[in-house]
């Protein structure tokens, strides 16, 4: 049986600033317009972990029981690696896509009913991501999800639940943090493009090729701090976004470099640590604002 380290593991901790992120733009889009609530946006940050801790675990289940993580490069697999069962990390899935089910609720309670139509196709989003007969992400449509509901959806949900409406500071903090996000996954596939290939994973990275998919990971790359001057126009403080420049370049340095396998696993890290660096200055310049 595996151990809570790797159950932890399993989870993915890596990918968490992906769920971070989103709140801090967010909720400091909401604070430029005087609409910041501290504990709808602690509410915020437990539901969007719980999503993608939920999202990690299905898709652990479901290319497990396929057998797409036979031969795998990346991070831990537990129904892959046999250190646990397909039916115990589908449960741990549905618990915490259903704990984050609730808090949406709580949250829809207190704003729009309407939000539950959202909150519905996010769940639907992080199953059918590599679940069900005919799953997305194989088809290489993973990388709009994660824009979509990992950048528009949670930045713009997070500023809407605290301030009632959203506005294009917000939009433009959402764009930024969904390209970010996008930019985690293209690493991710990138590195997996092999064994993705022979598994019959289409990939948008196995579509594109490696060379292609090397030159949309430096575009992602760039939107955010294109995306810190647009900002300049709510607080000039938006250029402290920049001072995420130097790890982005770090994180898109393996990418360039033409690495593969592990060797692209440090522009994994790095990306998502640039994500976090870069949304961490920008909501504290947008909250000053």
């Amino acid at each position: 049986m595996a151990t809570a380290g790797q159950w932890i593991e399993g989870a993915r901790p890596r990918t968490l600033p992906n769920a971070i992120a989103p709140v801090l733009v967010g909720t400091g889009a909401a604070a430029s317009i005087d609409g910041a609530v501290w504990w709808k946006a602690v509410l915020c940050l437990l539901l969007s972990l719980s999503l993608i801790i939920g999202v990690n675990y299905a898709n652990d289940y479901s290319d497990g029981i396929r057998g797409t993580d036979d031969e795998r490069v990346g991070p831990l697999r537990l129904v892959g690696s046999k250190l646990a069962s397909a039916a115990a990390v589908r449960n741990a899935a549905i618990a915490c896509l259903a704990l984050g089910a609730v808090i949406g609720l709580v949250l829809v309670s207190t704003t729009a009913w309407w939000l539950i139509l959202v909150g519905a196709a996010c769940l639907a989003g992080a199953w059918f991501y590599t679940g069900g007969r005919n799953p997305y992400g194989y088809s290489g449509f993973g990388e709009i999800a994660v824009f979509v509901f990992f950048g528009l959806v949670a930045v713009l949900g997070t500023q809407f639940v605290q301030a009632e409406r959203v506005d294009w500071a917000g939009l433009v903090g959402a764009v930024a943090v969904g390209s970010f996000s996008s930019a985690v996954l293209v690493t991710n596939n990138l590195r997996d493009i092999p064994t993705d290939t022979v598994s019959g994973k289409l990939t948008l990275a196995v579509r594109l090729g490696d060379t292609r998919t090397r030159t949309l990971h430096i575009a992602l790359m760039a939107v955010p701090f294109l995306a810190s001057l647009a900002l300049v126009a709510r607080t000039p403080f938006a250029l402290a976004g920049l001072l995420a420049l130097p790890l982005a370049v770090r994180a898109n340095a393996p990418v360039r470099s033409g690495r593969g396998g592990p060797g692209l696993i440090p522009a994994l890290r790095d990306t998502g640590l640039a994500l976090l660096l870069w949304s961490a200055l920008t909501s504290l310049a947008l909250g000053l604002a």
